[in-house]
């Protein structure tokens, strides 16, 4: 019919009328530089207590809310002239259609109809330039407080674990599926030392409180503790990539996409082959090991759905924690007290006390739905505990009945870590983002992830160096890598 052609064209005008509004949403023309850049010359000529850099991003983002807000109010415009137009034609095709009118009921009804679907375009265009606003605010302050210094690359398979010296010389530890534990110096990014005592899967690394002695645990069904000795390479200029990185980038990587690497990189360094001391009680794979406060007795994690504990000099095994139904998946020390903590597969993790030398007591917690796939201490009374089914959960020690307080998340989570000090929760996920939080459950950041630098694969790990002067925060993954992360802790804070 004539009618519904005229219509069609109208629609089909105003939709390219939108398109090409909204192609020219995209650039950044100089006649809007030239009508912004009055009232931001009178702005920058206010005195203020604010950083130069910082007042010129805020002023650049506040321009960026007014050109959105203003294209927004235009297509607003235009939609609200479709929509009269629209009824028009309806109210004229009530009169022709098959020579009689149509009744009030019916036209009602159709108009209704047209005008609730471009209401939901409003809508749906609102939510999507409201939301750029607010992910290009978030990527920006993404950037300015957390950054990526150093990528670590050598491994030939996945890291599993990655861990930093809490002696002098601090040095970077991972631990990875290639049967290889390598340290790395933290500020060159070079190998320093390479471990292939193992014969399976090197899962878990830890570094003794005082010694130069560093713990792994292994799919070999073993546990080595070794000793190292490390020059430190003199440190080049750090690259700032902080211009480089897009926080809110979602690409799909495939394994074309992981570093590349030319050689074995670790060829170079001295290799160290036999352990000081090797620990075979467990008869399944030791996921996970950690030294307990003094560095005189270590604990180990198995898929045997055991805890050993061991003493260092005498490498005996001096108890086995039983209690759990099916494989560990983790364990750690508190950092001052003689305290263990075991994760495992059947929801559940557990406290083990050796303060009293008489006495063993073991608590459990229940809470999560799914694997608890790691459950770490902070400073205090409190455990930070981990899932598969998507939460991370902060207890007490002394109510164990329930949570104080539970973050839910979009992904399952791995080994997490928590920066003592500023009491901040690092969260690595399968999704391949890192998130940060505090204890009371606020979300802080997320670590800025793009095409050209983060993670490209499952995040397996994080760990904290709080002393740091380059790199306070360091991660691993399936894609091969480890990475050092400078985080802006005061501006973090400040933040929220």
């Amino acid at each position: 019919m004539p009618t519904e052609s005229g219509s069609c064209s109208t629609a089909r005008q105003a939709k390219q009328k939108r398109k090409s509004h909204s192609l020219s949403i995209r650039r950044t023309n100089s006649s809007e530089q030239e009508r912004t850049g009055l009232p931001r010359e009178m702005l920058e000529g206010q005195d203020s207590k604010l950083p130069s850099s910082v007042r010129s991003t805020l002023l650049e983002l506040f321009g960026q809310i007014e050109r959105e807000f203003e294209n927004l109010y235009i297509e607003n415009l235009e939609l609200r002239r479709e929509i009269d137009t629209l009824n028009e034609r309806l109210a004229g095709e009530g009169q022709t259609i098959d020579g009689a009118e149509l009744s009030k009921g019916q036209l009602k009804t159709k108009a209704s109809h047209s005008t609730s679907q471009l209401s939901q375009k409003l809508k749906t265009t609102y939510k999507a330039s409201t939301s750029k606003i607010v992910s290009s605010f978030k990527t920006t302050t993404s950037r300015a407080i957390c950054q990526l210094v150093k990528e670590y690359i050598g491994h030939r398979d996945g890291i599993w674990d990655v861990s930093v010296a809490r002696t002098q010389p601090v040095v970077l530890g991972t631990a990875s599926a290639d049967h290889t534990a390598l340290l790395w110096s933290i500020e060159t990014g070079k190998c320093l030392v390479k471990y292939a005592g193992h014969v399976g899967s090197v899962n878990s690394i830890k570094f003794h409180p005082s010694e130069q002695l560093a713990l792994t645990a292994s799919g070999d069904q073993t546990a080595h503790i070794w000793r190292y000795v490390v020059q430190l390479p003199t440190p080049q200029p750090v690259a700032d990539t902080s211009q480089q990185i897009s926080g809110e980038d979602e690409i799909e990587c495939s394994d074309k996409d992981e570093p590349d690497i030319d050689g074995d990189v670790s060829s170079d360094c001295p290799t160290i082959r036999v352990p000081l001391t090797s620990l075979k009680s467990h008869q399944g794979v030791v996921i996970a090991a950690d030294w307990l406060v003094g560095g005189k007795q270590v604990v180990t994690a198995s898929w045997d759905r055991t805890a050993n504990l061991y003493d260092v000099e005498t490498s005996e095994l001096v108890h086995s924690l039983t209690g759990h139904d099916q494989e560990l998946t983790h364990c750690c020390t508190h950092p001052t007290q003689r305290l263990v903590v075991t994760s495992s597969r059947d929801t559940t993790f557990r406290l083990w006390d050796f303060r009293d030398p008489s006495i063993h007591s073991v608590n459990v917690f229940q809470g999560h739905t799914d694997t608890v796939t790691s459950a770490v201490f902070t400073v205090g009374d409190n455990v930070v505990s981990g899932s598969d089914d998507r939460t991370v959960k902060v207890w007490d020690l002394k109510n164990m009945r329930s949570p104080i307080a539970t973050i839910r998340t979009d992904s399952a989570i791995n080994r997490i870590n928590v920066c003592v000090g500023q009491k901040i929760i690092a969260l690595p996920h399968d999704n391949r983002q890192v998130r940060l939080f505090d204890m009371s459950g606020v979300r802080l950041a997320r670590l800025p992830r793009s095409s050209r630098q983060g993670h490209r694969r499952m995040v397996c790990c994080s760990a904290w160096s709080e002393d740091h002067p380059i790199c306070n925060l360091f991660t691993c993954g399936f894609d091969r890598q480890a990475i050092g992360w400078n985080i802006n802790i005061p501006a973090l804070l400040q933040e929220k």
